[in-house]
């Protein structure tokens, strides 16, 4: 197996949905198993600073002891103890114990691809829902391993020489009931079953919340003119019923910028380069930069992406067109024209 390319999974899913912070802290919920052994390993490895933690319900007497010197001793873990009636207490009350320990720490877990088909089927089959396990929930729990399957999660622990438990009591669980026997039974009436069942989960991908609320208030705002930065480099802009995207301004103070095929330098300082703004002129003249535009012939598909050189709300330079009187020295912009 290339343990390697496992982490890279993990590294691209904790980055897309922003789990942790680069080189953060998180403390892994640890039960001895592959999925949370693996966990442990494969975060450490990526640059972050783990911690462990197990909570040891009691349910198993001397197993479940062994359970928790084993992660205490070989993954470093914190051990709090939270013993739970075995003959009353449920799975989800069990969970519930577990995620209200430590609750000031960003807290992972070692669910995988495999749990997540089997919470969905749980779902499906007492609820008729079709929901599955949250990469991050409300609490500050999140789910790393969620691209990985159970398989490959044991796998990674045998390339990379780590010892893991096995509970001998998950057989006896409802997700044991749907591991053992529906799932097998689904994989028989077809080979891809458990991706076709995360296939049912999948929706289109949502912008980020900063992003959807920005764009919101954007449109909701009562004035004609409005803009919103959404980060990144990237602006919306209201302007009455139209709405659009466009470049953050970029200081020629720290260098050239680059701008699409131009390349712009400047030789004075307090200088920007921003997209064309409807209203736009050029400075000590009464030409709109739109007629500028028109005059020079530049295609309309090309203006709302052509950038102008620009010292406050004046636009002193609009690169291949025209600059304004006394700025003739100021800005040197080349283009480079597609091979």
């Amino acid at each position: 197996m290339d343990t390697a390319a496992i982490r890279a999974r993990v590294e691209e899913h904790v980055r897309r949905h922003e789990l942790i912070r680069p080189g953060g802290e998180v403390t892994c919920l640890v039960s001895g198993g592959a999925d949370s052994t693996s966990l442990w390993h494969a975060l450490s490895a990526l640059g972050y600073r783990v911690s462990a933690l197990h909570v040891n319900h009691a349910l198993r007497g001397a197993e479940s002891a062994e359970d928790a010197r084993f992660c205490r001793d070989v993954l470093g873990a914190e051990v709090v103890e939270a013993p739970a009636d075995p003959a009353s207490a449920t799975e989800a009350e069990l969970r519930d114990l577990r995620y209200a320990v430590a609750r000031d720490r960003l807290r992972a877990t070692g669910h995988t691809a495999s749990d997540q088909v089997e919470t969905i089927l749980y779902r499906l089959a007492t609820s008729g829902t079709m929901t599955g396990i949250r990469v991050h929930r409300d609490d500050g729990v999140v789910r790393p391993l969620l691209p990985l399957w159970r398989e490959e999660t044991e796998a990674y622990c045998r390339a990379e020489g780590l010892a893991f438990r096995t509970d001998s009591s998950n057989d006896g669980t409802v997700r044991g009931l749907i591991r053992c026997e529906i799932v097998p039974a689904l994989r028989r009436l077809h080979p891809q079953a458990e991706r076709n069942v995360l296939a049912a989960l999948e929706e289109p991908a949502a912008l980020p919340q900063p992003i959807a609320r920005a764009i919101a208030e954007l449109l909701a705002a009562p004035t004609g003119s409005r803009r919103a930065d959404l980060g990144g480099g990237r602006v919306a802009v209201r302007e009455r019923e139209a709405v659009w995207l466009e470049r953050a301004p970029a200081s020629l103070d720290r260098g050239p910028v680059s701008w699409g095929p131009w390349r712009i330098e400047a030789s004075r300082p307090g200088l920007r380069v921003r997209g064309w703004r409807a209203g736009d002129r050029l400075a000590r003249r009464a030409k709109k930069v739109q007629d500028l535009f028109v005059d020079a012939k530049v295609p309309r598909s090309e203006r709302d992406a052509w950038p102008l050189v620009v010292r406050g709300d004046e636009v002193v330079a609009v690169p291949g067109v025209a600059t304004a009187p006394g700025w003739e020295d100021a800005v040197t912009a080349t283009r480079e024209e597609p091979a």
